[in-house]
């Protein structure tokens, strides 16, 4: 048996997705994304980071349709048949904007076979996400996968009944967008990398839709970091995403961000180390309860290291030969 489907059960609906979900709009910079992610998928063998083509705020108002068909057309246009094919999403208008049914109609009905999932904007609540798994089925998409972005409190307030949702498989938090619906009550400053992790509200925003996710096997998403060329910042925002929040997977709105998010991450390689020795002294007991330098193991110590060994190989990490047969190489999904 496949040390995932014993430690946390074959159907326990965690998902595994890359770690970093990067973010571009004008032509230009998605044509980039998509070159770049081919790059890095040639290097590691394996895709390690998403990249999310966006109609959203990428479509000047009044050419929402010629956007569309541009994004239809960078999809038809990858290499598919790749030894590591693409992993791309699109993000469509919210539901309630006029160019939602034309943007699922363009990209899904032609393009939908090929997409990984199709991120959802500006979701209120579950009749938002049921009115776009309506639009998204009709036109055939009723495989794609679907990402949710929480952007106000009275989404906040339905985080665990969306992470609920059967189509629902990561879920995203919108910082600016959160921060701008409270009429003023939370600063400016709350947008920021220092505010984002000491403002009250958006502590307790950022929890709530980490807590949802875990409870219900889905992937939660840390918003972006809007000081662009701040590294050390977007380091450290990364860092207490990853460790202190419990994300599993963070936007990137600039190429230069995308290296530091996987480093941030990625577990520490002492870690990875242990997770190594442990797991492979657990194959070795037929995963019976062991003492690795004088401490116990059983099955609940295999479930934490074997999700850390999950998360270097996400980042690219090249882990112990010996563990091979576990890893087989994918572009995604729920096995590794």
């Amino acid at each position: 048996m496949h040390p995932r489907d014993l430690l946390l059960g074959p159907q326990s609906g965690q998902r595994l997705l890359p770690l970093c979900d990067h973010y571009s709009g004008v032509p230009a910079r998605m044509r980039k994304s998509l070159a770049l992610q081919a790059e890095y998928s040639q290097r590691h063998g394996r895709c390690v980071f998403d990249v999310t083509l966006d109609c959203e705020d990428g479509a000047p108002v009044g050419g929402e349709a010629e956007h569309a068909a541009l994004v239809n057309e960078l999809l038809q246009g990858l290499d598919w048949a790749a030894a590591v094919p693409p992993r791309v999403g699109v993000r469509v208008h919210a539901v309630d904007h006029p160019a939602f049914e034309a943007d699922v109609q363009t990209i899904v009905g032609q393009a939908g076979a090929r997409l990984a999932y199709l991120m959802l904007p500006k979701v209120e609540g579950l009749a938002d996400l049921q009115r776009a798994v309506q639009a998204v089925d009709a036109v055939g998409g009723a495989a794609l996968p679907l990402h949710v972005l929480i952007e106000s409190p009275q989404a906040l307030h339905q985080a665990f009944e969306l992470a609920a949702h059967g189509r629902v498989e990561s879920i995203s938090f919108g910082l600016m967008d959160f921060v701008s619906a409270h009429g003023g009550a939370i600063p400016v400053s709350a947008m920021g990398v220092q505010g984002q992790f000491s403002h009250p509200l958006v502590r307790r925003a950022k929890l709530e839709i980490a807590s949802a996710c875990h409870a219900h096997g889905k992937v939660p998403a840390h918003c972006v970091v809007t000081e662009i060329h701040d590294l050390p910042a977007l380091r450290q925002a990364a860092h207490k995403a990853a460790h202190e929040f419990g994300y599993r997977r963070m936007w990137s709105i600039h190429p230069q961000q995308i290296e530091p998010i996987l480093q941030a991450f990625a577990p520490p390689a002492d870690e990875v180390e242990l997770a190594t020795a442990i797991i492979l002294a657990a194959v070795q007991a037929d995963w019976a309860p062991i003492s690795h330098h004088g401490h116990l193991h059983d099955r609940a110590s295999y479930r934490y290291h074997w999700q850390v060994l999950e998360r270097a190989q996400q980042t690219g990490a090249a882990l112990d030969a010996a563990l091979a047969r576990f890893f087989v190489p994918a572009p995604g999904g729920s096995r590794p």
